[in-house]
């Protein structure tokens, strides 16, 4: 088992462990809407299946909102 912190939360998983597999054991809600960090880097959504997490790493999933005024 290895500890990383996803979303600022240590979670122990077992590697070796891509950034698609992590989306797919958080149950990520529309992981298609999704930007993901891997120690403050952005990762290439067309990269996440060849990104190996390590001991240690920081990932966060990012969700942009749009929106706007209402006026």
């Amino acid at each position: 088992m290895a500890k990383i912190y996803v979303n600022g939360e240590a979670q122990e998983v077992t590697l070796p462990l891509n950034i698609s597999e992590l989306i797919k054991n958080n149950n990520v809600q529309q992981p298609e809407m999704v930007s993901v960090q891997v120690n403050e880097e952005f990762a290439e959504r067309d990269e996440w299946d060849n990104i190996q997490l390590a001991e240690g790493d920081t990932v966060d999933f990012l969700y942009f909102m749009g929106g706007g005024s209402a006026l």
